[in-house]
């Protein structure tokens, strides 16, 4: 008789033992799935190993009911990154293990635009780019990080690093942070790379994306493409991976367990022994400080390939402004007019209003499940809460003070559109944001092909349209109201805002020197805002840094964010405190460690639940993770409560 050891999805660390019943003793292997009896349930376990004698202890062992796969979907590697990522982000590795293996839920994306400026290859090689492959070439390293502007053609030595390590007999793995190639781009990935490819992205099929998942087992795939959860490829023999826009925060997962694709990709390319290539044009803060200690290998790619250009920057004091598009702007909207050339109008605020508050008390009306303003859409007359979905028509009476005089506040996308139809009243105007893509399957798409295309003059819309598109036509970006993001209570916030704005501006003068960009703001002396309008990252990164630095935060230090959840906010807070007290108990313990008072989180109700958290903090990562280990084993949640763990948060809200 033989039996498994069977890992399932349950979120505490355990394996199991079963009997492999002699019908199934041919199908029945490690890396394969089964249905198995556990407990009242059936749950699907992963097949780990199998051996031949019954283990010992005292209790009754069941039977295997039915493997589900012909050939294995997992291998050793998988399990042990499994195993990894359950100590390092507190998720069982069963949990884990389910995590990487495609289950048909969909991707989460900011963006379904992501497109590098072709995968078709380029005949001649900018002084830039010839640069960053010789470097990379000599393999003196085995992490290197590509610092280019937009623009500078960082895809193309991507790909030629990747046909190097192609012919060496390797596998290759291309991240990047959304993905929704098109017909055109997928052409040109199989032409170039001789069909030998797979795209990972949310529009598969499950069982498209099972087939893909078992090509790249087999070895017949040598470049996958793919979004975060593609960091799970199963390779055969992994030789590069490629991480692109690295300072993404799409790269972190928002669900349990919490990784971040980054922190993955390094330690499989570590065990692997695979060469490690990140790149944006705004690094991450934990990137830069690596690339300072020269734990990585900095390439940088200061210029754009062919005729473009950095775009002129001006920013514009709106404080006193009575419209949202201010003259200057105006002025310059009708000059690319004039021109026939095309203009992104950026604002990250959709909706009408971003607020509907009372005009005689002040008070904000807020979602009654959320503690967020809620959202006034004037088309469909409604309020919305951005955050759970929640809507209501526009309230009539002041919960707090029963004044009826009530009003929206502040200005979105449908305010800016409706404004720039009269300004502009002979311009073809387009909006794309969220509210957009639920109009028709396909529409976004529609409306970013007749931009491309010329029938569109100006578009307008939120951080869709901020990065990633490539658009000959425009020589004009507005950014408005630029400082909305910066008073975000998140210690990142600022890194965000110039992330932001050097992205949207990167929009403009990519194929001549026409580009211009003007940013609204009531900050204009905001280092994340004056040194965005300057393109003078190295000085902003100075600034930023030596804020962290003063305060502690990363990457001077780590965080795990442990947060408890519940319908009822004094025992939701009076778990918080007992959290907080097991660590100030065991914090002796752990010199090098500190931990936060319980408090209420940024977002404090969220979906009807409310939220209270205890951060833990250290600069020895080994250390904080012993200790927020601890601090789990002695604390149990309650039945009807949540807890969620969070190592390296990439907010705190």
């Amino acid at each position: 008789m033989k039996y498994a050891t069977v890992l399932l999805s349950v979120p505490y660390e355990a394996s199991y033992a079963y009997i492999i019943p002699e019908k199934l003793e041919n199908e029945a292997e490690p890396g394969k799935r089964a249905i198995v009896p556990f407990g009242r349930r059936k749950m699907t376990g992963f097949i780990i190993s199998i051996y031949g004698e019954k283990p010992e202890g005292d209790f009754e062992l069941r039977e295997i009911e039915r493997v589900i796969d012909k050939e294995p979907v997992f291998n050793d590697e998988l399990v042990s990154l499994a195993r990894w990522m359950a100590s390092m982000y507190f998720s069982a590795a069963g949990l884990c293990l389910s995590a990487m293996i495609p289950s048909g839920r969909r991707e989460s994306e900011l963006s379904p635009f992501y497109e590098p400026s072709s995968f078709s290859p380029v005949e001649v090689l900018s002084a830039g780019q010839e640069h960053a492959l010789s470097v990379l070439r000599e393999e003196k390293s085995r992490m290197y990080y590509i610092f280019g502007i937009t623009g500078s053609g960082k895809s193309e030595v991507y790909l030629r690093r990747a046909e190097d390590i192609i012919r060496k007999g390797k596998q290759v793995l291309y991240l990047v942070p959304e993905i929704t190639l098109s017909e055109q781009l997928s052409d040109e990935v199989y032409s170039r790379f001789s069909g030998r490819v797979a795209i990972l992205h949310s529009e598969l099929t499950p069982s498209q994306r099972l087939k893909s998942w078992h090509d790249i087992m087999r070895g017949d795939v040598d470049l996958v493409i793919g979004a975060r959860s593609s960091v799970f490829a199963p390779f055969r023999s992994l030789g590069l991976i490629i991480l692109d826009e690295e300072h993404e925060t799409s790269y972190k997962s928002g669900n349990a367990p919490r990784y971040h694709a980054r922190q993955v990709a390094q330690h499989r390319a570590a065990e692997c022994g695979a060469e490690f290539i990140m790149g944006s044009a705004t690094p991450s803060l934990e990137a830069w400080k690596l690339m300072r200690e020269q734990r990585i290998r900095r390439i940088d790619m200061p210029e754009r390939v062919g005729a473009g250009r950095y775009p002129r920057i001006r920013v514009i004091n709106t404080i006193g402004e009575k419209r949202n598009i201010s003259g200057e702007l105006e002025e310059e909207i009708r000059k690319a007019l004039r021109n026939k050339r095309g203009v992104l109008l950026f604002l990250n605020r959709r909706g009408y209003t971003y607020g509907y508050a009372c005009n005689t008390c002040g008070a904000p009306v807020t979602c009654p499940n959320c503690s967020v303003s809620l959202t006034y859409h004037k088309k469909e007359n409604r309020l919305f809460c951005h955050t759970c979905g929640y809507s209501s028509p526009p309230v009539t009476v002041c919960p707090e003070c029963g004044s009826v005089d009530l009003s929206p506040h502040g200005y979105g996308t449908e305010n800016i559109e409706e404004e720039a139809a009269a300004l502009f009243p002979s311009a073809r105007i387009s909006r794309l944001d969220s509210d957009t893509k639920g109009r028709t399957r396909g529409e976004m798409q529609r409306i970013l092909h007749d931009f491309r295309d010329g029938k569109i003059d100006i578009l307008l819309g939120t951080q869709m349209i901020a990065k990633g598109l490539n658009f000959p036509s425009v020589s004009l970006v507005g950014v408005l109201n630029a400082d909305s993001s910066l008073s975000v209570p998140d210690f990142r916030a600022a890194e965000r805002t110039f992330d932001l704005l050097h992205q949207v501006a990167g929009r403009a003068g990519r194929y001549g020197d026409d580009g211009t960009v003007l940013i609204q703001t009531h900050q204009p002396l905001a280092p994340a805002i004056r040194y965005a309008a300057e393109n003078d990252i190295e000085s902003f990164i100075r600034t930023e840094m030596d804020m962290r630095k003063k305060t502690g935060f990363p990457p001077f230090s780590r965080l795990v964010n442990i947060a408890i959840r519940g319908k009822n906010e004094e025992r939701t807070e009076a778990e918080a405190m007992e959290i907080e007290r097991i660590a100030c108990s065991l914090e002796p313990d752990f010199p090098e460690a500190e931990v936060f008072s319980a408090s209420p989180c940024l977002v404090e109700k969220r979906s009807g639940y409310y939220r209270f958290h205890v951060l833990l903090r250290s600069e020895s990562m080994h250390q904080l993770l012993m200790f927020a280990s601890a601090v789990l084993r002695n604390y149990h949640a309650p039945s009807s409560m949540y807890l969620e763990v969070d190592t390296d948060p990439a907010s705190l809200m």
